[in-house]
């Protein structure tokens, strides 16, 4: 009898590409139309080179709601904010959009996987949770390859 997959179980970098991938197929989520020209902090300097990041955004944000319940718009802005260049001057930590972290989560409760805790942020639903464990079992079921 084979044990049960969960998301925790996967490697988290497999993962990510195999949800964005059922994301991007299920074709629940709409891509903005400022998704090909807008940067992801205003510390980076261009727009992302991937033309699926969107996607690839929030299969990670669903996972790490899904890892830990209550992550709310500020939590995502810390959590992909990176070193801003200040020229001569010293780096310092800088945030990333909020706006973008914003628009993610409320198209990920439209699809009804994540919805919003009692004690603020989100929380992942059960058909959420059911949805990302039955990605991470098709990713647990393929043999590695050496």
């Amino acid at each position: 009898m084979v044990a049960a997959v969960a998301v925790k179980d996967v490697s988290p970098h497999e993962f990510v590409k195999a949800y964005a991938a059922h994301l991007k197929r299920s074709g629940k989520i709409e891509l903005p139309h400022w998704a090909d020209i807008v940067k992801t902090a205003k510390f980076k300097e261009l727009a992302p080179y991937d033309p699926d990041w969107y996607y690839i955004r929030a299969a990670s944000m669903a996972r790490k709601i899904y890892l830990r319940h209550g992550i709310g718009v500020g939590a995502f802005q810390k959590i992909y904010g990176g070193r801003q260049r200040n020229g001569s001057r010293p780096p310092h930590f800088c945030k990333s959009s909020g706006s973008i972290a914003r628009h993610i989560l409320q198209q990920l409760q439209e699809m009804n996987i994540v919805e919003f805790d009692t004690k603020g942020g989100r929380k992942i639903t059960s058909q959420g949770e059911r949805d990302l464990d039955q990605v991470a079992g098709r990713i647990g079921s393929v043999p590695e390859s050496s």
